[in-house]
């Protein structure tokens, strides 16, 4: 009897091995990863620039608190604000904590408490990124939950005019929503956003948990939309396997957020910020991010000439995040592709994700295609 809470659906598998884009279980079978840890290993798993960068930084220091100056954290914070909209950082752990410190400092720079969330949307599980987030499942028995937010449908105009007035604080959105089901935000909801920013004088703050660190083509999400963000929050590919996240704010919040105001004990630690100026002077370079959309448009038009099954209803998303959305449950074909060797994911119950290693080769990608679409085509015929 193993005596951990079960508080995950475990698959079948103990990984013994990973290497790039490869997983190797205990049994020495090999898995093509297109899950990434769940968009964390962007670099692909044991990326030589990153472990030797944490390797040297393990026989300097571990620990010390951020009472201290610690090396590396103004490195992180020049890549991320030089390649973002910010011009500060904050340091934690994770994503779902970048999204509480992001909800502490709207409300502490607003005075306000009124904050507006899409449905569908995933921010994090402590209270505060959990009330944030809009999916009644991910609520289920922890209420009451944190006051002040309202959930309006994704990409509806109207419904977003209609909530937004004076005692609202912020818009917390992803730009393209990864667990509700790789829906990607329209230019016209993006225009609305902003033209509620400046007559309401908003806060806008995008979570690039997911979709960040050049998961989408782009150093972030966002910068493929006329959206420039007061708060972006990130963490998974930042360390792309270590646990780091950060906020990133505006110079006008630099006030709100002064000594005392909030801390993390192992946030921006040594060994996260060796990790983190590894990964971030890797991925942020144009060559790198070029390629990136290359891959992306290179699967999604391999995807749709070789996918013929009615039972794909659209295939969507950006850059290497991307969704297959069919007409049924989609567990039994994740099932089915892992035991083909392929490591897919979903996103909702209907909607197969991909996630891989932005390092991907084009040659893994059309072994990946093929097998989804082995996997996807055999279900037409068998209905019929």
């Amino acid at each position: 009897m193993s005596n951990l809470f079960p508080t995950y659906n475990k698959w079948p598998i103990t990984v013994k091995e990973a290497n790039g884009t490869t997983l190797i279980d205990d049994n020495g079978k090999r898995y093509l990863d297109f899950v990434a840890g769940i968009a964390v290993c962007n670099l692909g798993h044991c990326h030589p620039h990153v472990n030797q960068a944490i390797k040297n930084q393990l026989d300097k220091v571990l620990h010390v608190s951020n009472l201290f100056h610690i090396e590396g954290q103004d490195d992180v914070a020049n890549q991320l604000v030089s390649n973002s909209s910010g011009d500060l950082v904050f340091f934690c752990n994770s994503g779902t904590e970048a999204n509480e410190a992001a909800i502490k400092l709207v409300r502490k720079a607003t005075n306000k408490k009124k904050i507006i969330t899409f449905y569908q949307s995933f921010h994090g599980r402590t209270m505060g990124s959990l009330s944030a987030t809009g999916q009644d499942k991910i609520h289920q028995g922890f209420g009451p939950l944190l006051e002040g937010f309202t959930y309006v449908p994704f990409n509806d105009c109207d419904a977003l005019k209609a909530v937004v007035d004076h005692e609202a604080a912020a818009i917390i959105l992803e730009v393209i929503q990864g667990e509700g089901g790789v829906h990607e935000v329209t230019s016209e909801f993006i225009e609305t956003i902003n033209m509620l920013k400046e007559k309401h004088k908003l806060l806008v703050v995008v979570d690039e948990v997911q979709t960040g660190i050049g998961r989408t083509g782009k150093a972030f999400g966002y910068q493929h939309y006329n959206l420039s963000p007061d708060i972006i929050t990130v963490a998974k590919g930042l360390g792309n396997g270590f646990p780091v996240g950060g906020l990133i704010g505006k110079q006008h919040l630099i006030e709100a957020f002064g000594p005392g105001s909030h801390g993390s004990t192992f946030g921006g630690n040594p060994l996260a910020m060796a990790a983190a100026t590894a990964t971030t002077e890797t991925i942020f370079t144009e060559e790198f991010l070029n390629e990136v959309l290359d891959k992306g448009n290179y699967i999604f038009s391999k995807l749709k000439n070789a996918i013929q099954s009615s039972i794909v209803k659209q295939v969507r998303g950006k850059g290497l995040m991307i969704g297959i959305e069919c007409h049924q449950d989609v567990s039994s074909f994740i099932s089915s592709l892992r035991d083909d060797g392929l490591l897919v994911l979903n996103a909702g119950p209907n909607v197969i994700r991909l996630l891989p290693p932005l390092t991907v080769s084009y040659k893994e990608i059309d072994q990946a295609v093929e097998s989804i679409a082995s996997v996807l085509n055999k279900v037409t015929v068998n209905s019929n």
